[in-house]
């Protein structure tokens, strides 16, 4: 059975045709896109606070491990903390019943056997590349039409809300995930040549519990980077409310606006901030989820095994107690995931890349990708609180078009909106995973292509990207390198 994005749907939703690769004409009232070389381009302002894009968290490595050093300001106490974290996010678990019974409890149904498989080095994950079965960093949400009891999506009555490519013996994998790429036509650049965008097809074989519901919905996820998560968890509500608007009031063609989910801990409805649509209240809860769905481990949180009715030598296969990961393991890995610190900005200051700065401002990108913050007070955390980050986020949810829509609801996320993703760090992606693949399933190869998928709300943005000129278009790239 194949599942992935209609390419003529994402034509369509590109501004593409499908006859030819033509692209539309430009509107005669679209302003110039040359710019004589004989006139400068804008250069942005420097803020002084910049480059320290985690206030006095930030820390100062450029290297593989950027990722994954802790807050400058850490003291001896917290450190400890943030090493026994680090601990549990590194080790490797294993089936029940074994010798070392904290970490054993694995499955029966899993995808990875520790959170660094998908986070390696705390980066980004990547996707499938060339005709082989998918990494463990990139996974496949299942669900059918529909909504759950706190509005969460409602799972695949086989396969349950995650796929399974892994099973401890005895018990039969859900089956594997293949990808394939087709070529779409050519994206037109202004002054440059074009470029070629790889759409994904998804193909799940091997299929171990029979055929997926025939309204099934496939949402496939790299992982996305570990920095800086505390810092986004002590940004206060009322700044991201502050920043919704949802009936573009301001007429911009921006509608942000926050997801609502269930706290299992608050037993209340609270605001998302975090996953690739803002599904997640807080790090306990994401740690929490990521155990279960990836590992099958339950927690204090979420304490029922993720077997369906389906696979009942599912249900049968042994455990590692109840829960498998005690409370205080999850909080350990939520001290972690509070104190990774993020990595300053390269070049700031530089000319070039205040010149990109004022390319990015002027496009609009800054209107979901918000370049500035202040914390406010996080209990527990007092050296996340009141630091001036930069993040370039709203943490708010965006309608980013057709072309990028996966058709999967998450609580108010509707199938094509997507959680403005943090740009700090961006420029480091390829030192800390030998990669530039970007985007929620990793589809696009490099920052321009990210920009060229956008769609929607987001639609005119790139469009000034495709006219901006030659130097223009570099300036940007080079200023989100530098973040």
């Amino acid at each position: 059975m194949r599942f992935g994005i209609t390419v003529s749907a994402s034509l369509l939703a590109l501004g593409l045709t499908s006859c030819g690769g033509n692209t539309p004409a430009p509107s005669p009232d679209d302003p110039s896109v040359e710019t004589p070389e004989e006139i400068p381009l804008e250069v942005a302002p420097f803020d002084p606070d910049e480059p320290r894009s985690g206030g006095t968290t930030t820390v100062f490595h450029t290297g593989p491990e950027a990722f994954v050093q802790p807050i400058a300001n850490i003291t001896v106490e917290r450190k400890s903390r943030f090493l026994l974290g680090e601990a549990n996010f590194e080790v490797d678990w294993i089936p029940a019943p074994a010798s070392q019974r904290d970490r054993d409890g694995l499955g029966p149904l899993f995808h990875a056997t520790s959170c660094l498989a998908c986070h390696v080095a705390n980066g980004r994950g990547a996707p499938v590349t060339g005709n082989t079965k998918a990494p463990a960093s990139l996974l496949v949400r299942l669900s059918v039409p529909g909504t759950g009891p706190h509005g969460e999506p409602v799972p695949e009555p086989t396969y349950g809300d995650q796929f399974q490519p892994r099973s401890i013996d005895g018990v039969p994998s859900e089956g594997q995930v293949q990808v394939t790429y087709e070529s779409l036509p050519a994206m037109p650049l202004q002054g440059a040549a074009s470029v070629t965008l790889q759409a994904p097809r998804y193909t799940l074989v091997e299929l171990g519990y029979g055929p997926l519901a025939p309204d099934v919905r496939l949402s496939p996820r790299i992982a996305q980077p570990m920095v800086g998560l505390g810092l986004l968890a002590a940004i206060p509500d009322a700044t991201l409310l502050a920043w919704a608007d949802p009936d573009d009031r301001d007429g911009n063609g921006i509608r942000g606006r926050p997801n609502r989910v269930w706290s299992a801990k608050e037993g209340r409805e609270v605001l998302g901030r975090f996953g690739w649509k803002a599904n997640q209240p807080d790090l306990e809860h994401q740690a929490a989820g990521a155990l279960l769905g990836d590992m099958g481990l339950t927690s204090t949180l979420f304490p029922q095994t993720p077997c369906t009715p389906a696979q009942p030598r599912c249900q049968q296969g042994a455990t590692g107690g109840e829960p498998e990961v005690d409370a205080a393991n999850l909080a350990s890995l939520s001290d972690y995931s509070h104190l990774i610190a993020v990595p300053a900005r390269r070049g700031a200051d530089r000319e070039d890349v205040r010149t990109g700065k004022a390319a990015f401002l002027r496009a609009g990108c800054d209107r979901c990708h918000r370049p500035a913050t202040t914390t406010s007070e996080l209990p527990g955390f007092p050296e996340l609180s009141h630091q001036r980050i930069w993040p370039y986020t709203d943490l708010l949810l965006h309608d980013l078009g057709e072309a990028l829509a996966d058709g999967r609801a998450d609580h108010l996320a509707t199938g094509s909106e997507w959680r403005t993703p943090p740009l700090w760090g961006l420029g480091l992606t390829a030192t800390v995973n030998g990669h530039t693949r970007l985007l929620h399933d990793g589809r696009a190869r490099s920052v321009l292509e990210a920009i060229l998928w956008h769609g929607g709300e987001a639609r005119a943005s790139r469009e000034a990207v495709q006219r901006m000129s030659p130097k223009e278009r570099a300036a940007l790239l080079t200023f989100l390198d530098s973040l």
